[in-house]
């Protein structure tokens, strides 16, 4: 019996004490707890405010949807600037995916790119990788790229190599095969030469 009482009257004992102990370390906390310095945290702040108003940006935007061909299309830059008046949005370290319902998938690089919500294509410049599931590697200085149904067009030079060795040609297309529905066809334009590469 009096061990049922030593039990009963610690418990009772800890019920009161344990709280108050709770208590003291929370406002021990709070009382050595170091205070901000609202000018200190300021030197980290490395926004230039006056800029960012003068020319508004957004960081690491994505854009993603459907063409009409059912290809999936998917956008990221690391920075873009919205459309002025009657002009194109533009965007710096643009990636473009292209996922076509056969299978395939496309990768374009490029240091910048315009996009033209008008014309529903976005075109990237300032140096163009573009990368195919098939094996080929592209190389030229612009890429016309289609936002509602699949069609990458470049006007410029193309240096590629592939399965079947080195290609350079005036320009490439990349988009629906007209002879065979649901394929897609690189077609590469203008004075094509062709260096061959046996087992390539």
């Amino acid at each position: 019996m009096a061990r049922v009482d030593r039990h009963t009257r610690l418990v009772g004992w800890l019920k009161v004490a344990l709280p108050l102990a709770a208590l003291a370390i929370l406002s021990t906390l709070f009382l050595v707890a170091r205070r901000i310095d609202p000018d200190a945290a300021l030197p980290y702040a490395e926004v230039d405010v006056e800029d960012l108003a003068r020319e508004p940006r957004m960081t690491a935007p994505t854009y993603a949807g459907t063409t009409e061909d059912g290809a999936a299309l998917t956008l990221s830059a690391s920075e873009a600037r919205p459309e002025a008046e009657g002009a194109p949005a533009k965007a710096a370290g643009l990636r473009l995916e292209l996922a076509t319902p056969d299978g395939g998938r496309t990768e374009l690089l490029a240091a910048e790119a315009l996009m033209d919500d008008a014309s529903r294509q976005v075109l990237l410049s300032g140096g163009v990788t573009l990368t195919t599931s098939s094996g080929y590697r592209l190389e030229t200085a612009e890429v016309a790229a289609k936002l509602d149904r699949t069609g990458l067009e470049s006007r410029t030079a193309v240096v590629a190599s592939g399965p079947a060795g080195e290609i350079r040609a005036d320009g490439m297309v990349l988009g629906q095969d007209n002879r065979t529905p649901g394929a897609y066809v690189l077609v590469f334009k203008g004075g094509v030469r062709l260096v061959y590469q046996p087992g390539g």
